[in-house]
């Protein structure tokens, strides 16, 4: 079903018109609607909360995933070398905790958090929040000794005063038929990039004001013992994707020279079961998946011992030189009206 909608939204299909009676009116109201919490929140008449550190939100105007994450590590080892004490906040979706706020600590597993939160917490050891009320999850931050605030992803919740607001795009398959939801992929209208102060094009070509971001992926790991290993050396890969765009981790194998038997798409945030997986592993010799997904699997490690042949493939964002001076010339900026980072 979710590959027919985004068929529907990125690719024309006839479909999408057979439907349209039904879902252009509801497009409208969900256009409707977000007009008037923006208008709210820019006319000052909504309940906003404003923290006493800098707020950087990392978002998009599309739904699905177009690289947030990926940007919010860069972030915050960029921050973590100039001094600063980065904390990151999510909603932590596709997680259940007991209560919220939730803080992640090394126990924390997919279940409870989510896996983009996990992932984020793994890979750059700050301070991660995580609440379906962003204000709630920073005020959990700040006990911390958090100096800089990260939302990943909440463009979209007015009820967190920003500073600063990074729009991630999709390069490849920029903002489809530009309907709202549900006739379209969009959550506010492409005017919204006009007020952000970043429009981040991950892959594909960057527009005017864009700024130009890859995903540079390392080796593969091997998800159970850790080894590394290159592209070359895993004979008869099987090649999976629970992402928001799976085409774009198929696509970044074809262009390390890897060439799968099979390529499985999953819905993003799908929770895995180990069957499933086992299942697929078993089409050739060797499982290869994204960071995102192996957070989520490795919770099988310790209860299949047959998943020695199971790797994930790390990437990291890469902007130019003259970007990330922008970039983070601009957070100073920010940063000087509240205060010097902690040394």
């Amino acid at each position: 079903m979710a590959g027919l909608v985004e068929k529907i939204w990125f690719e024309n299909h006839p479909l999408g018109w057979i439907s349209a009676p039904l879902l252009w009116p509801l497009s409208k109201l969900f256009g409707a609607i977000a007009k008037k919490r923006r208008a709210a929140f820019l006319a000052g008449t909504s309940d906003v909360y404003r923290a006493p550190v800098p707020v950087i939100v990392v978002g998009n105007i599309t739904v699905g995933g177009n690289g947030k994450t990926p940007v919010v590590i860069w972030l915050v080892e960029q921050l973590k070398a100039k001094g600063f004490n980065p904390g990151v906040v999510s909603r932590g979706y596709g997680g259940k905790a007991e209560s919220y706020p939730f803080v992640v600590d090394e126990n924390t597993n997919t279940d409870k958090a989510g896996d983009e939160p996990v992932l984020i917490y793994q890979r750059t050891e700050v301070p991660v929040a995580i609440s379906p009320v962003r204000s709630d999850a920073v005020k959990a931050l700040l006990p911390l000794g958090v100096d800089i605030v990260i939302t990943d992803d909440g463009l979209q919740h007015y009820k967190l005063a920003r500073d600063i607001e990074f729009v991630i795009v999709d390069g490849e398959r920029r903002f489809g038929n530009q309907h709202y939801i549900p006739f379209g992929p969009l959550r506010e209208q492409t005017e919204r990039l006009n007020s952000v102060d970043f429009v981040v094009c991950n892959g594909g070509k960057a527009e005017t004001d864009e700024i130009a971001m890859s995903l540079k992926p390392a080796e593969f790991i091997n998800l159970k013992t850790g080894k590394r290993a290159s592209a070359d050396s895993l004979d008869a890969p099987v090649a999976l994707a629970g992402i928001g765009n799976p085409q774009r981790f198929f696509n970044t194998l074809a262009s390390l020279g890897v060439k799968p038997v099979h390529c499985e798409p999953f819905a993003d945030h799908k929770a895995f079961e180990y069957t499933q997986l086992d299942a697929l592993a078993k089409k050739g010799q060797n499982l290869l998946m994204t960071e995102k997904d192996a957070v989520k699997c490795r919770a099988f490690i310790n209860q299949y011992p047959d998943i020695e042949n199971w790797w994930y493939l790390p990437v990291d964002a890469a902007f130019s030189d003259t970007d990330t001076t922008n970039i983070l010339n601009k957070i100073m900026k920010v940063k000087d009206g509240y205060g010097s980072p902690t040394a």
